[in-house]
């Protein structure tokens, strides 16, 4: 379990104030719905369409029913199915979609805590 951050942050989104800590990630996985995610998307630049959504749903639904984040290569393997393509392909619209990576946008964007170390894939 990680402890609280030094320096924590407020996003205000439509009068709720949401926890985050000093990179931006919730500290509170409970926090996230659709309101967030569009929040956290338009500070990263990000305006999210159907395939960002489908990979967002896709990493809620994993840490809803595992408690835990989705790995990475787990994400990269659900796009793969999902557009029917190589993993090698599914990767590259991944970050294509994400160009910042898993970590440091889909994570942050899906509502997931920061990761102290993870596999980008």
């Amino acid at each position: 379990m990680r402890t609280k951050p030094d320096k924590i942050s407020i996003l205000n989104v439509k009068g709720r104030d949401i926890d985050r800590d000093g990179h931006g990630y919730l500290l509170d996985p409970g926090d996230w719905d659709m309101d967030v995610a569009i929040a956290i998307a338009c500070e990263e630049g990000l305006e999210l369409g159907i395939e960002h959504w489908a990979i967002l749903d896709f990493m809620r639904d994993y840490f809803n029913e595992h408690e835990i984040p989705a790995d990475a290569r787990f994400v990269f393997s659900f796009l793969s199915d999902h557009l029917g393509q190589s993993s090698k392909k599914a990767r590259r619209h991944f970050f294509g979609l994400f160009p910042y990576g898993y970590v440091k946008q889909a994570c942050k964007i899906a509502g997931m805590r920061q990761p102290r170390a993870w596999s980008t894939g």
